[in-house]
């Protein structure tokens, strides 16, 4: 079956269903992702089939737990190679995009991609996120922050909470390995303004790759003094 072909039917089980545009969209992208990994380190997956399966698809799990629909301002805190955030806005184009990295080269290959993919309405941003999340213009100012990055869950906490309007949705990628997590983050959490609301633990549709998705509602404000300056979340996690 070819890979494409594949993903369609793997997404379809999701109740995701892509037009042809959205397709050359994705084909596009992996271009992309494989030109711009010869010079510089994007992602260490570099097998067609898996770039669909563990970063696109993955990627996509979201709608496993909200109705993306009704969302509208997401930020993508480290958002690497552009994920979860690019796949999201190519299956959800009304989505109001910004893909936060603190590396100005996947930075620069974000803009790129948005460029050649017509993109509209992503805005790439270059910066750290305990000091963006400072910012008028940014703070509680998402219904929705996600994040695939690898941090604890007490520093990604950190991290997007900040960014997040009270009613919204902080939602975290994880490997079912991340269980302990979420216990030892509690306290971070409410600190934070945050609720725990649900994990939902999967497997990607046509696959055995085990997956986790953490959801945490804002509740409350988050007190001023968070997030920490840069660097500190990660050095003493909450």
């Amino acid at each position: 079956m070819r890979i494409e072909k594949k993903f369609r039917k793997q997404l379809k089980v999701q109740g995701v269903n892509l037009n042809k545009a959205q397709e050359r969209m994705f084909d596009k992208y992996v271009g992309l992702l494989s030109h711009w990994n010869e010079f510089m380190n994007l992602t260490g997956i570099t097998d067609k089939e898996e770039v669909y399966e563990k970063h696109f698809l993955d990627s996509l799990s979201l709608v496993k737990l909200l109705d993306v629909e009704k969302v509208q301002r997401i930020l993508d805190v480290g958002t690497g190679a552009g994920f979860p955030g690019i796949p999201l806005k190519i299956v959800f184009p009304h989505l109001q995009v910004v893909l936060l990295d603190s590396l100005g080269k996947r930075v620069d290959f974000l803009e790129e991609a948005v460029k050649e993919l017509e993109l509209e309405s992503v805005s790439c941003v270059h910066a750290r996120a305990e000091d963006l999340a400072q910012e008028e213009d940014y703070r509680q100012r998402f219904d929705l922050v996600v994040s695939r990055a690898v941090a604890d869950l007490a520093v990604l906490s950190e991290y997007a909470l900040p960014f997040v309007e009270v009613g919204g949705s902080f939602v975290a990628y994880k490997s079912v390995s991340a269980i302990e997590e979420v216990e030892k983050s509690s306290r971070a959490i409410e600190l934070l303004g945050g609720q725990l609301k649900e994990k939902v633990v999967f497997e990607l549709p046509g696959t055995k790759i085990s997956r986790m998705l953490i959801r945490i509602k804002k509740v409350s404000d988050t007190p001023k003094e968070y997030p920490r300056r840069a660097g500190k979340p990660l050095k003493k996690p909450l």
